[in-house]
């Protein structure tokens, strides 16, 4: 089983697409579809990674920026995705049926050497789910788009190595801006999203010692800013690195394991590329 080490990044973060990687050297799974085929393919190239690699697609929930390239993603490639019932009758999608896998809440999932857990976390769609990816004893959460830190949330985030974690909104800034009432409550109003404080508290209350990276993801454009999250975080880092996956694109490859603590090769923005060995 070739477990050590995992390697991750997202492709693309925020109101306008989500996409999150985690995979060995053999076989990797993504975490929802929201960028187009053909970004995504762009962003996987310009990082060195073969789709070939993609075994499955799980989708957390039905909302447009974490399906909006699902079908002819998975057409394309033949990806088998994984989603709820309840969400797979939400998204409208023309997905073949050969194509389909349907999980439950508490089920682990076996994607060649990697295992996915899905539990339920608490957002305004139908049956949305967070996942942690792990092989071996390499843990990696994807937990974004929370309504609020529930213990399922807290659990699962006590055992990652690495976490991409929503921090979508600063309080002051969602509280003063031009967003309607209705909005500003669905953001805030305990089925939305994490503001950076939530996040923060879950942070430094459940942070585990084997916590080497988080990503901090899903950040709003109007009432977020990545300068004063990653400040923030980074004051309680402790040895973590802390990364702002950004909307605009993908983040370096970072390997989770026995290489943990910087990015597998050299990441240069100029040229919007990064060299891997062993892809």
């Amino acid at each position: 089983m070739d477990c050590n080490p995992l390697y991750i990044t997202s492709l693309n973060s925020g109101s306008n697409g989500n996409c999150y990687y985690v995979g060995n050297s053999k076989e990797a799974i993504m975490v929802d579809a929201g960028i187009s085929c053909k970004e995504t393919e762009k962003r996987m190239l310009r990082l060195g990674l073969s789709m070939k690699k993609v075994k499955a697609i799980f989708i957390s929930h039905e909302h447009g920026d974490h399906i909006r390239g699902l079908t002819v993603l998975s057409k394309k490639f033949g990806i088998p995705v994984y989603i709820t019932p309840g969400t797979l009758n939400s998204c409208r999608l023309n997905l073949p049926d050969e194509l389909v896998r349907h999980f439950s809440s508490h089920e682990t999932v076996q994607i060649g050497s990697l295992k996915v857990a899905c539990f339920p976390k608490v957002h305004d769609a139908a049956e949305p789910h967070s996942f942690m990816v792990s092989c071996g004893d390499i843990k990696v959460g994807v937990f974004t788009d929370l309504g609020v830190v529930c213990d399922q949330l807290s659990l699962h985030f006590q055992q990652c190595d690495a976490a991409f974690l929503e921090a979508n909104y600063d309080e002051e800034l969602l509280q003063n801006g031009k967003y309607p009432y209705y909005l500003k409550r669905r953001i805030s109003g305990g089925q939305g999203h994490l503001s950076n404080t939530q996040a923060l508290q879950l942070f430094t209350n459940f942070r585990p010692s084997r916590l080497t990276h988080l990503l901090l993801a899903h950040l709003s454009k109007d009432n977020n800013d990545p300068e004063l999250v990653e400040h923030l975080f980074n004051q309680h880092a402790n040895g973590t690195m802390i990364v702002v996956a950004t909307r605009h694109m993908e983040t370096p490859v970072f390997t989770i394991g026995a290489a943990s603590g910087s990015s597998a090769g050299t990441y240069q923005t100029g040229q919007s590329s990064l060299q891997l060995q062993g892809f």
